[in-house]
């Protein structure tokens, strides 16, 4: 009854589907908890050797169960997920503040009524008859799989505890890994457009920005009614824009291993086991090129192993939160103000004659959208509140600019700038942050490149491109090489490519974009959604009966791609 009543607080809310299947589709799990534990109460209350105090140690099973599975109904109110494997990971200090947002009085008295129960239901029924309710329980377990497979419960059958135990193991992807799987689709439109900018750039100073958790979808650039990041805007006037740029992984920290190293990150995998993949960091090669390089950060490298993805990867500076300081600090970091002055008073360190390559990973834009000030625009809700964080963060873009220009570099200079990974505010159901899902408002990003006095308009490229082509577009744009183990194609040589991506916190996903179309693989269930985009850039209306044979061959293709990231990165090891 704990595990019911937590289960009707996670679904309060959602769209269920209406089917007889649904009550099993969506309780198994929990019949499952009961009985294993029903199998550890019996075993111990008859094994002969346990029988000195048997109900203390059955009394404190049941207590962590059942707080466990209390603790984790806000987090399921919010994220449309109990705890999992990956999420326990990622909750270290700098999400402090995220938390204590919802550490509400709903969530709080939510909480303590589940926990109220767990003792109070003992009582209330003391001991019956068990092997009636047993049998049941077995036949829910039996029919469970089943019923799974002819509802859609999009992960919340889970409970607290099957959803650590079944992520905290590697969920199989294929047989057997191996490379037969191909980034060219259906759909081959080219854009030879680009190709005149190949080594256009040659010589300039270079800066690449990765805004933190900013969607395509928000901004004026993509045609959003309010424009959230007006320096973005500005700079774009004389720069490609390229309309349809998906990141690899929606989360930052993989995210930025895919950026630096071209190279796909795999599921399932800390960042830790990332210090030694296969990489030839865009800072290394530049660095060997007679670049000085440098990286700042306005959060902390600490959190979720990004010194994995960074350290001993060619950047002659690495500062963080923690060297820079600042007038404004949270868990995360520090405001973005910040960390340009200090981009600027670095620049200045340097003799005329050195060409010089800077990242800068702002953290405006994250949750929970703090600003040092207000914004512009009137918080109604958390996506105002995200508006102005991105207000905020492009002021200190605009602020980089200037600082630029006032250098007399503007000329000089090539601009690389997209989104790390999107943000969701409720526009598919359950769908909240990054970090969960794959629809386009966590992995659809804005990207740019920008070379004043060399682009003199903006062009709109309408390629499909990935985040894991950031590289060898740079280099392509200077004139320089790209290394073979790149895994992504420079975006300047108008070739045709599909992108794919993949999300593992909670349920293991897969997708892909190829032209209009756009894929979500579910692994588990083997459910597949396929989207014309261009058609219903909402991600409405599922066309995979519509579309048997290539949502097939897309399957395929995501299940080979995914396996052979898992080999590259193993074989690594």
């Amino acid at each position: 009854m704990v595990l019911v009543a937590a289960k009707a607080i996670a679904l309060a809310g959602h769209d269920v589907p209406l089917s007889w299947w649904s009550p099993i589709a969506f309780f198994w799990q929990d019949a499952a908890v009961v009985l294993v534990f029903a199998v550890i109460e019996t075993a111990y209350h008859e094994g002969s050797c346990l029988r000195e105090k048997p109900s203390t140690v059955i009394w404190l099973l049941y207590a962590t169960l059942a707080l466990y599975v209390a603790l984790n109904v806000p987090v399921t109110r919010v994220l449309s997920t109990p705890l999992t494997w990956a999420m326990w990971r990622a909750a270290r200090g700098p999400l402090s503040d995220s938390i204590l947002q919802y550490a509400t009085w709903d969530n709080v008295l939510l909480t303590m009524s589940i926990v109220a129960l767990a003792i109070g239901l003992p009582f209330v029924f003391g001991r019956r008859p068990r092997r009636t309710f047993a049998a049941a329980l077995v036949a829910i377990v039996a029919l469970g799989p089943i019923a799974a497979s002819r509802v859609d419960t999009r992960g919340l059958e889970r409970n607290a505890w099957t959803a650590i135990a079944t992520t905290a193991m590697p969920r199989a992807i294929a047989r057997a890994p191996d490379d037969r799987w191909t980034t060219i689709g259906f759909e081959q439109t080219a854009d030879t457009e680009l190709v005149e900018f190949r080594g256009a750039a040659a010589g300039r100073h270079i800066v690449m920005v990765s805004l933190e958790s900013t969607a395509a979808q928000y901004l004026g650039l993509y045609g959003a009614t309010r424009d959230v990041m007006p320096n973005l805007t500005a700079l774009a006037n004389q720069a490609i824009v390229f309309d349809h740029a998906y990141a690899a992984y929606p989360e930052s920290i993989k995210g930025l291993f895919s950026i630096l190293c071209s190279a796909y990150p795999a599921l399932d995998r800390s960042a830790e086991s990332y210090a030694d993949a296969p990489c030839a960091s865009i800072a290394d090669v530049l660095g060997r090129r007679g670049y000085r390089t440098a990286l700042f950060h306005s959060g902390r490298f600490g959190y979720l192993g990004m010194e994995s993805i960074i350290r001993r990867r060619g950047y002659d500076v690495l500062e963080d939160a923690g060297d820079i300081g600042g007038h404004h600090e949270s868990s995360f970091g520090v405001d973005e103000p910040s960390t340009v002055a200090r981009i600027l008073n670095w620049i200045d360190t340097l003799s005329p004659s050195d060409r010089f390559f800077i990242t800068y990973l702002p953290i405006a834009g994250h949750h929970p959208y703090e600003t040092p000030g207000p914004g512009p625009f009137p918080e109604r809700s958390d996506v105002d509140r995200y508006g102005n964080a991105l207000y905020y963060g492009d002021a200190a873009l605009g602020a980089l600019i200037h600082g630029l220009r006032a250098r007399g570099l503007e000329e000089h200079t090539l601009w690389v700038i997209f989104g790390d990974h999107g943000e969701a505010f409720g526009q598919h159901d359950g769908n909240y942050g990054h970090t969960f899902q794959i629809f386009d408002e966590n992995v659809h990003v804005p990207f740019i490149v920008a070379a004043p006095g060399l682009i003199t308009r903006q062009i709109r490229s309408v390629q499909v491109v990935s985040l894991i082509d950031t590289s060898p577009t740079l280099l392509d744009a200077i004139g320089e090489p790209a290394p073979d183990v790149y895994q992504g194609r420079s975006m300047l040589d108008g070739s045709p490519r599909m992108a794919f991506f993949f999300a593992d916190y909670s349920l293991g996903l897969l997708g892909l974009r190829d032209g209009r179309f756009k894929m979500i693989y579910e692994l588990g269930s083997g459910r597949a959604r396929l989207y014309d985009v261009e058609r219903d850039p909402r991600e409405m209306t599922d066309l995979s009966r519509q579309h048997v044979e290539r949502t097939a061959w897309y399957a395929r293709d995501l299940t080979r791609w995914s396996a052979a990231q898992e080999h590259r990165l193993a074989a690594a090891r």
